[in-house]
């Protein structure tokens, strides 16, 4: 465990093996441990609202589940475009490096949601309106994500001295994460869990547009 948060700290540092130029020093299963260890975290204190029985235990245990699988998820789906434009640009060689840079992005964000649970449950202790709760998790969202760019970034610096191209790939993998993520994050609700609504691994409604549903969400008046 003492190994684990010193590898932590050391990616939020940006030093030892988890230096940006140490590339081929560090072992590459550390940084989707790290978002298998915290981004669960996260998950559960999200699920934990409106906890008014026994069974919204299970709230608590799917949103867990189901952070790994949004992060890796919307990244899968990234990655086959993500690829193919490193292919055009000629960056192919460095394509290892940069899916190190964004795992390193992920787990820097997992850790970011970590730290921010307590709040959010303090969030919903302060609160009853489910409204309130799921713009709350929007921002603390919001928050994690500037912070995993800004670790991704540094990662990228090098990448950048390398070619100039790998800023304009930079650019182009967070548009395309930030647009899968938001639609993602939507097909695989509930992750707060509305009052009164069955604990389910999913809701069973039709598919719809996570972008309309949002906008109706923060402009809605009453």
């Amino acid at each position: 465990m003492l190994t684990g948060l010193a590898r932590t700290d050391e990616l939020l540092r940006a030093s030892g093996p988890f230096a940006p130029a140490s590339f081929d020093e560090r072992r590459g299963w550390w940084l989707p441990a790290m978002v298998v260890v915290f981004a669960p975290i996260y998950g559960a204190m999200m699920g934990s609202c409106h906890f008014d029985s026994p069974e919204r235990i299970w709230q608590v245990v799917y949103s867990a589940v189901k952070m790994p699988i949004l992060l890796f998820g919307t990244s899968l789906l990234c990655l086959p475009a993500f690829f193919v434009l490193n292919t055009i640009l000629g960056l192919r060689e460095d394509f290892r490096d940069s899916l190190q840079a964004i795992l390193a992005g992920q787990a820097g964000l997992s850790i970011t949601l970590a730290s921010l649970s307590l709040l959010t449950r303090f969030w919903y202790f302060s609160t009853s309106s489910h409204r309130a709760a799921v713009l709350f998790n929007m921002v603390m969202f919001t928050l994690a994500a500037i912070a995993g760019q800004i670790v991704m970034f540094r990662y990228y610096r090098v990448l950048i001295r390398r070619h100039r191209y790998h800023r304009m790939m930079l650019f182009a993998w967070l548009v395309l994460y930030a647009f899968v993520g938001i639609q993602m994050g939507w097909t695989l609700r509930p992750f707060v869990g509305a009052p009164g609504a069955p604990t389910t691994f999913f809701r069973a409604e039709p598919f719809s547009n996570a972008y309309v549903v949002v906008a109706r969400l923060i402009f809605r008046t009453s």
